[in-house]
């Protein structure tokens, strides 16, 4: 209870009592994420990967939230 007190410090929890990142995507997710994409990509580097995420970011409009993750992972490998 306390831990979720202090995880939830400027951010909310919505109507169905899911916890809403203040991130678009939150720590763990993203570590998963680049996890994915380099074993999927082994030829690109970690810092080339955070880019391509980060150029989906960008085409996006500047955020990730409310892509499935999936869908971040396909178009990331679409710009690596």
């Amino acid at each position: 209870e306390n831990s979720l007190q202090k995880a939830s410090t400027g951010s909310s929890v919505n109507q169905t009592g899911i916890f809403v990142s203040p991130y678009a995507l939150n720590l763990s997710s993203f570590t998963k994420l680049i996890k994915r994409l380099q074993e999927k990509h082994p030829e690109f580097s970690r810092e080339e990967i955070v880019d391509a995420v980060q150029e989906v970011r960008k085409i996006n409009k500047g955020v990730l939230s409310g892509l499935a993750i999936s869908s971040i992972e396909e178009k990331a490998s679409a710009v690596l």
